[in-house]
């Protein structure tokens, strides 16, 4: 499967992202990267020096079919404020929630959003990342990354992507 440019959204707030195309060359598929701040081996980093995609494994944030962030998460999310801070400095900030495809594609793609918002909050309130910075991009069901028709397969579906870029000034 070809998830080179997976992911197709609409966000009212992807105007002030800059235009589309500047997402268009973020690579999903981008090879590992190690960062030293990153020590937390539930944290998947790939990109290269211009992006970040930081993965966390849905039962990482949530419990099942919830929004609210499990105690815990904090750990894993402070390593990431800190790891954009860090490298993407005044760079823009894209989440996006995905789901497996269990339930109807609608709940699903509302609990892809709530799930984007939680984490998006965390991060402006505790993460020290301006919200001007950062969209939410529910994805849902729509970017399935492994089969849904096995459990394993639908544990990888259900997870937040966070991509941070660097600034254009920079």
């Amino acid at each position: 499967m070809d998830t080179a440019d997976p992911v197709t959204t609409t966000d009212t707030t992807s105007s002030r992202m800059g235009t589309t195309s500047d997402w268009d060359a973020v690579n999903f598929n981008a090879p590992g990267a190690t960062y030293p701040e990153i020590t937390d081996s539930d944290i998947d980093v790939r990109g290269n020096e211009d992006y970040a995609i930081y993965s966390l494994d849905e039962t990482i944030l949530f419990d099942t079919d919830q929004s609210q962030l499990r105690s815990g998460a904090e750990t894993k999310l402070e390593q990431v404020a800190t790891s954009v801070t860090q490298r993407f400095s005044g760079g823009d900030i894209r989440i996006y929630g995905h789901t497996d495809k269990q339930g109807s594609a609608g709940y699903n793609k509302e609990l892809a959003e709530q799930r984007a918002e939680a984490v998006k909050n965390w991060l402006t309130e505790n993460g020290d990342v301006a919200a001007s910075r950062i969209s939410v991009h529910p994805v849902g069901e729509s970017d399935p990354v492994a089969s849904n028709e096995t459990a394993a397969g639908r544990q990888q579906n259900r997870r937040v992507e966070i991509v941070a870029r660097r600034s254009n000034s920079n």
